[in-house]
């Protein structure tokens, strides 16, 4: 193998920073001036449309689900609501303990690193200044290319953006969004991250992956082997 594509949220990401997602959003409809349960209901309706770039930036989208919940919020208050939406997803990124350093790791190998994340426009927008950028060789997000996991375009563009041919990548990734099917689909090589310290991390994957590798790890640590084969 000559390269790893990893998923993000629940993979790369303390599964357990999910569940600061609602009092995010609680933030983010109290500077647009939209009742809480309103934003946070029409958030996850639209998060298809939202992981699509259906309604652009992120600016744009909180004025898309403001008029939604009837609200019209003036130009000041959509520069404000951004801001607090953008910090907000970042307290939902917090890295899995240990990563950075897995990734650094695997890079001293050789190993050329990819990233497939079904996310909507504030992980593109802030992706640059993340502690992941410096170390993922191509990272492909959903919101910039139009279409999510399985979907095989996503596996295709990453591996032409790495450089190898997708038989020659590990896919890891926590099981959502039908990733696995997808990866092996491709040619890629799933493993799946159980999260079995996390047991509360299942409830927020999306459209739970049928698909069951036949290669398995409780922790990224375990991609580093000491005979520098992976699994």
């Amino acid at each position: 193998m000559k390269a790893v594509v990893f998923d993000f949220f629940g993979t790369l990401t303390d599964p357990s920073a999910e569940a600061g997602r609602l009092a995010s959003f609680t933030a983010t409809a109290a500077a647009l001036g939209v009742p809480a349960d309103a934003f946070g209901t029409t958030m996850a309706a639209t998060f298809r449309e939202r992981a699509t770039g259906a309604f652009g930036d992120t600016r744009a989208t909180l004025q898309a689900v403001a008029l939604r919940c009837g609200v019209t919020p003036a130009p000041d208050v959509l520069d404000a609501a951004t801001a607090v939406q953008l910090a907000g997803a970042a307290t939902v990124r917090t890295p899995r303990p240990g990563v950075l350093a897995v990734l650094a790791a695997l890079r001293e190998r050789g190993l050329r690193l990819g990233l497939i994340s079904d996310c909507s426009s504030e992980l593109y927008e802030s992706w640059p200044s993340t502690p992941f950028a410096p170390l993922i060789d191509a990272a492909v997000f959903s919101w910039r290319e139009g279409y999510r996991k399985p979907d095989q375009r996503l596996y295709a563009t990453v591996a032409e953006r790495l450089g190898v041919l997708p038989q020659q990548c590990w896919y890891v990734g926590d099981g959502g969004s039908r990733e696995h099917w997808g990866a092996a689909t491709a040619g890629m090589r799933p493993i799946l991250v159980t999260n079995a310290g996390y047991p509360s991390a299942a409830a927020y994957r999306d459209d739970p992956d049928t698909h069951v590798p036949e290669l398995a790890v409780d922790d990224l640590s375990t991609l580093i082997c000491q005979d520098h084969s992976c699994p």
